[in-house]
């Protein structure tokens, strides 16, 4: 165990490889997400030849990619998920490999984040495109509820069960630390129901988001805890008897700099005053 990184290398990859085998149709946060960054894609007036796509290569994003007629290389930690098998933080590219870039659902369990946009920044030609999707900050608030009933129930101290998350300030300030130029972040809610709590569970793992962390107990919870987070769940829900749970996705678009991008005015530039501009017209 390192200390130093939060997530289990070898547990992430062999989740993400047992939820590429899952198949069904708990990938509905992925095909959502992969939607929308498409959509984003489509609005860059400018061509791109080579992409690489970071996470959740073959599934959903890189088919739909080499739809549209770019040469794509797909990287998964998982084995066999890609035509390459690395960690996001331990990419093995030449710099400028690349004039677009795209993750979904990948870099919110990435041991070293700031390390990978790092990363995307060097692998990325001058002026390349960085789209990126993961589930942020506000995520599960329904599940963290029914994880500490569970824990009350059996008398255990708090144990971390669910990831840390990163909310829409954080990943901009990422952006701007990996070297990425134009930043944009915005975010978009997906609620969705569920029946149990176990049917949210067996949704978590087959999208290979379950708990990956190295300080996370490795004790289940026991008879009593797992009823009392079942019965908290089911309390939250509405008259049909579902719950709804909600997840926060946050999108990230990042460009390579080049010399021909717009730029931000030299500071103290204006011609104009602020205060004078606001003043009341007589």
């Amino acid at each position: 165990m390192d200390p130093q990184e939060p997530f289990d290398r070898r547990l992430r990859r062999l989740r993400r490889e047992r939820a590429s085998r899952s198949g069904g149709d708990a990938d509905y946060l992925l095909r959502h997400a992969t939607d929308e960054l498409l959509e984003r894609l489509a609005g860059v007036k400018r061509e791109f030849r080579r992409a690489l796509v970071l996470g959740a290569g073959e599934r959903t994003l890189a088919p739909r990619l080499r739809a549209l007629g770019l040469e794509v290389v797909a990287a998964d930690a998982g084995a066999g998920l890609g035509d390459v098998q690395c960690d996001e933080d331990r990419l093995p590219f030449a710099d400028g490999a690349f004039d677009l870039i795209v993750s979904v659902g990948a870099l919110d369990s990435v041991n070293d984040l700031p390390g990978a946009l790092a990363l995307v920044r060097r692998a990325l030609r001058p002026d390349g495109l960085f789209l990126g999707a993961f589930a942020g900050a506000g995520s599960l608030p329904t599940l963290r509820r029914a994880i500490h009933a569970a824990e009350e129930a059996q008398g255990l101290p708090a144990s971390p069960r669910i990831h840390p998350q990163i909310d829409l300030r954080a990943a901009g300030d990422l952006l701007a630390r990996a070297g990425l130029a134009l930043p944009v972040v915005d975010g978009d809610t997906i609620i969705v129901r569920f029946g149990s709590l176990l049917r949210l569970v067996a949704d978590l793992r087959a999208m290979g988001t379950t708990n990956l962390l190295q300080g996370r107990s490795r004790r289940p919870l026991g008879r009593i805890g797992l009823a009392a987070a079942i019965a908290d769940f089911a309390a939250q829900a509405d008259a049909d008897g579902k719950t709804a749970e909600r997840f926060e996705i946050v999108y990230l678009i990042g460009w390579a700099p080049a010399p021909d991008q717009p730029q931000p005015a030299r500071r103290g530039s204006a011609t104009a005053s602020l205060t004078d501009a606001l003043k009341p017209k007589s």
